[in-house]
This record gives structure tokens, sequence and C-alpha cells, in this order.
């Protein structure tokens, strides 16, 4: 049975945040996206998802889909916090480098795959946040946590750019960041 999004179902842009929420600053994809679900609305052709750490699993979410924006931390030149966006030319400048675990997040390697299938994105922007610490932990560092709200804004813009802006929610809730509150949604601890 194919994992594959049917073309019919497929969003025209898919909003994906990745990173571990066990490893502190890994975690600022999932934050960005509980951010951008508490507090805006998305028209129909947009979907938002945290991901947490795909690996190779990453290559149903974005085949078919016209645009993609992935919310991630990324290895970078700055000190912690600094934002670094990347278009999909500056991603696959260079051939994959191997996988060191299960958990890297193998963007290159789903965006070859979808483009080799003829059925990859046409736009990617990653929003890259540089972080401080990727060791085990459930709560960003004060550098990152600063950084929440211009990658917030750099998806919003992206949005507009696409021609699918999100609208403010009318109650903008509070981010679900569970994993800093000791354990996933519906109770029970983180292991």
């Amino acid at each position: 049975m194919s994992n594959l999004v049917p073309m019919e179902t497929a969003p025209r842009i898919a909003v994906l945040g990745l990173g571990n929420v066990l490893m502190s600053d890994d975690a600022v994809g999932p934050w960005v996206i509980q951010v951008l679900l508490a507090r805006y609305e998305f028209p129909q052709e947009v979907s938002v998802l945290d991901l947490g750490t795909p690996g190779l699993d990453l290559t149903p979410y974005i085949t078919d889909c016209e645009a993609l924006i992935l919310v991630d931390t990324v290895k970078s030149d700055g000190p912690p916090g600094t934002l670094r966006t990347y278009r999909k030319h500056e991603i696959l400048k260079h051939p994959p480098q191997p996988r060191l675990s299960p958990h890297d997040p193998g963007v290159k390697e789903a965006l070859l795959i979808a483009d080799f299938g003829g059925r990859g994105p046409r736009e990617v922007l990653l929003v890259g946040v540089v972080p401080e610490s990727t060791g085990m932990g459930t709560h960003l560092t004060p550098a990152v946590r600063e950084a929440i709200p211009r990658a917030v804004e750099e998806v919003l813009a992206e949005l507009v750019r696409l021609c699918a802006a999100a609208a403010p929610r009318a109650a903008p809730g509070e981010p679900d960041v569970w994993w800093e509150k000791g354990g996933p949604p519906g109770g029970g601890g983180l292991m």
C-alpha cells in the first residue's frame, strides 16, 4: 500500500515543522508549527503539520505539492537564534551527505525522490534557525526561543508571496508545546 497522498487531495502548499522535541533547540520546527496553528487560520489549500523527525518518510508529505515551506534547525555560521533561509536550488546545490542517524530529516533525499518522479514541489523555502543546544532537553534555549516570532513571520510572508495568506484567529490560543509540560497530549509521560 502506498503512503503517497493522491494528487486530488494533496495540499497546494505544505508547511512542515521538523525536529525532535526531546533535543532542546531541535524542537524549533514543532514550536513554530504550534504557534502557527494556535494563532492563525489557513486556506484549505495549505497543510500545516509538525512531522517530528521523518527521515525519508518526508517524501509523501511533499509529493504533489506546488510549494513547500520547511522549518528546522540548521548547521550554519552565526550566533544561536540566527535565522537562515534557503530556496530549493540552494538546498540541492550539493549532493546529499550520508545520514548519521535515522532521525536526520533527509530533506535533500526526499526532494530528489519527489523530483525524480516528476511530482516534487516547484517552490521550496527552508526557514532555518541556528541552534545553541541539541542535547537532551525539552526546552528551547533563550536565543532560539526569541527566534520563534521571526521564523513565524518568514512563514507568513512566504504564504503571502504564494497567494495563500493566513488570517489571524479571532481568539488566538497558546501554542500546545506539550513536551515542555512533561508529556504528550492526552496524558501519559514521555516514556
